[in-house]
């Protein structure tokens, strides 16, 4: 197995990944080849996949705002989970965000998500219960000019 940078060449093959992983909240929007595009672009160093072959097995998005990095959709083919594949790209994440000066991470991860929760606490990630997350869609909202 090896590790590499994602590229947009990878869409397809990480896209099919994370349908068969359940529990990935997709959108057909942030989610698109046109929107993992614009990721990719801002966040060029931070982003892997694991591949067997020619066979991509895993991936991760990781991003940051210049302050605080976040971790969007790790997923690992169930094939091979239990093989230390995720853990591996969170590292692999982890130093590309340290090694640009982040010394924080947050990631959000589905309450009914059991095995993503436990990973992730395995991984050092505490749940924060002064926080509600919340979020809104802003391609709906309708323009007024003044």
């Amino acid at each position: 197995m090896q590790m590499r940078m994602m590229k947009i060449t990878d869409y397809e093959q990480v896209y099919h990944l994370w349908l068969t992983c359940s529990g990935m909240g997709l959108n057909n929007l942030d989610d698109s080849e046109e929107g993992i595009e614009r990721f990719l672009h801002r966040n060029p160093s931070t982003c892997f996949v694991a591949e067997e072959g020619n066979r991509i097995i895993g991936a991760i998005l990781a991003g940051n705002d210049g302050r605080r990095g976040y971790i969007y959709h790790t997923a690992v083919n169930p094939e091979y989970r239990r093989q230390g594949i995720a853990k591996r790209l969170f590292e692999e994440a982890a130093s590309a965000l340290k090694a640009l000066g982040i010394h924080k991470i947050a990631l959000v991860v589905f309450s009914k998500n059991a095995e993503g929760n436990a990973f992730w606490e395995e991984q050092g990630f505490s749940v924060r219960e002064d926080l509600v997350y919340r979020n809104k869609a802003i391609t709906d909202m309708i323009r007024i000019d003044t």
